[in-house]
């Protein structure tokens, strides 16, 4: 059986192929979607990787140019308590490790309005674009692995 490629699929990969270059160059990882910051950002969260019990998120910071582990990446974390609510009961600031690699303890977070439950995230490093992004738990899920692959600084 012969298939044919339509003209609008190759134009879809020419395009998802283009959206994750930089300055004409490929990235060998591809960047973390930018997510919404939201209205409930507030610098100076204490330094810690457990705000609760029940929910494990794990992963690694990475470089998208070349797929290298980003040491001592600064992540700010947010996420409501199980009500819903936003406090400053449930936020932390946290470091990726010589090897890129963090991890973050929490209750599975309570639905925000109309929104599923989510958990933000701000990475910045040296070198790099500050990445804003959410990460949406699996209901029923105890554990998930999210990793963060940060845009060099133009």
């Amino acid at each position: 059986m012969t298939r044919k490629i339509s003209p609008l699929l190759t134009i879809l990969a020419l395009t998802l192929m283009a959206s994750v270059t930089g300055a004409g160059e490929p990235y060998r990882c591809l960047p973390t979607p930018p997510d919404a910051e939201g209205p409930f950002y507030r610098a100076g969260a204490p330094v810690r990787n457990k705000i609760g019990t029940g929910y494990l998120l794990l992963g690694e910071v990475r470089s998208a140019a070349d797929c290298a582990p980003v040491a001592g990446a600064k992540i700010e974390v947010w996420t409501t308590g199980t009500d819903g609510r936003y406090d400053d009961r449930w936020r932390a600031t946290l470091f990726a490790n010589q090897n890129g690699r963090y991890f973050f303890e929490s209750h599975f977070p309570g639905p925000y309005g109309s929104r599923p439950p989510h958990i933000h995230l701000s990475v910045t490093a040296p070198g790099f674009a500050e990445l804003t992004t959410q990460h949406y738990p699996r209901p029923g899920s105890a554990e998930a692995v999210f990793d963060l692959v940060l845009v060099p600084a133009p």
